[in-house]
């Protein structure tokens, strides 16, 4: 019979070598491990800025270097080929006293608070009738949404056809099926800015509206039914349960659209260039003609600084409004 002390040997062997035996001390293992994650962390750490090096070398290059050349140039009189001269801040003084800075201010207050109204009330109203799943909405969303992806240059060239002064000119005709006589547009000191400003919504609108889609989607829908069930109307509903769900989204809409209503350019430049008699002259079409026209390129600059900072307050005021309202 085959005694115990005689077993335990032999079942050690058929069990194989311990763990300690086979890798050396039990606390050699987690060091190694430990330096093996911390090495494939401290590698990772790169790999973002690496996906984000293009872009970020593009903003530097064609954005931020630019700014702060604007902003030293902002101080400066500009002499290309013969040298700038510090004047301190002559340049600011010069545009703040100008009466066609100031009237271009003016107009470019009013054009922004009317793109930025007209813009979010259509864009909301085209999200409410285009809220919903379906085949058919999306075909009429993307057909919506169309002058936002079509270039501002056709968009202009687009409006300024349709504006044609004539009686036989496209909205002049439209016109004259209701009784209304013909009108000058763009062409008409007193219809000029109107006549932007609706290019403008027309344009603006559909990005409104997809943003306000996107809000919508996350206003509980539960809501909806109980308003309905306490007998609410369509727009108790839209005034009392879809608004309020859409605070957030209408603060970060107000400070889109205001900016894009600040520094509008392209429509005016091409459909009026600040005509008629300066009707339409704006602060983005008067720093270009400063700068590339008339070379003051350091007034320019001033007031291309000037914009920067009151766009900038804009967007701070904005948010720290919604902030103490968040509280």
């Amino acid at each position: 019979m085959t005694s115990v002390d005689e077993v335990k040997p032999v079942a050690r062997r058929a069990a194989g070598p311990s763990p300690r035996t086979a890798h050396g001390p039990a606390g050699a293992a987690g060091p190694a491990a430990g330096r093996s994650v911390r090495n494939r962390r401290s590698g990772r750490w790169w790999t973002p800025w690496l996906f984000l090096a293009p872009a970020l070398v593009l903003f530097l290059y064609f954005k931020f270097i630019p700014m702060a050349s604007a902003l030293t140039m902002s101080f400066q009189d500009v002499q290309p080929y013969l040298g700038n001269r510090w004047v301190g801040g002559e340049n600011y003084a010069t545009v703040l006293s100008s009466d066609g800075f100031r009237e271009a201010a003016w107009h470019t207050l009013v054009l922004a608070v009317g793109q930025t109204a007209g813009s979010m009330l259509l864009g909301l109203t085209l999200a409410l009738l285009m809220e919903g799943q379906g085949r058919r909405i999306s075909f009429v969303r993307s057909a919506a949404f169309l002058p936002v992806v079509v270039p501002i240059a056709v968009v202009a060239e687009l409006w300024r056809i349709m504006y044609h002064p004539t009686e036989d000119g496209m909205l002049n005709s439209v016109l004259g099926l209701v009784g209304l006589g013909p009108s000058g547009f763009i062409n008409d000191p007193d219809t000029s800015m109107g006549s932007i400003m609706l290019t403008g919504i027309w344009r603006g609108a559909p990005y409104d509206m997809m943003i306000f889609l996107a809000g919508l989607a996350g206003v509980d829908r539960g809501l909806y039914e109980a308003a309905k069930v306490d007998g609410a109307s369509r727009l108790q509903r839209i005034r009392h349960v879809a608004v309020p769900g859409l605070r957030a989204v209408l603060s970060i809409l107000f400070v889109l659209a205001a900016i894009r209503g600040l520094r509008v350019f392209t429509e005016v430049f091409l459909l009026t260039n600040g005509g008629p008699d300066g009707s339409t002259e704006v602060v983005m079409t008067v720093i270009y003609k400063l700068g590339l026209e008339q070379n003051r390129l350091g007034v320019a600059a001033a007031g291309a600084v000037l914009l920067f900072l009151a766009t900038l307050v804009l967007t701070v005021s904005v948010h720290l409004f919604r902030r103490r309202g968040n509280e």
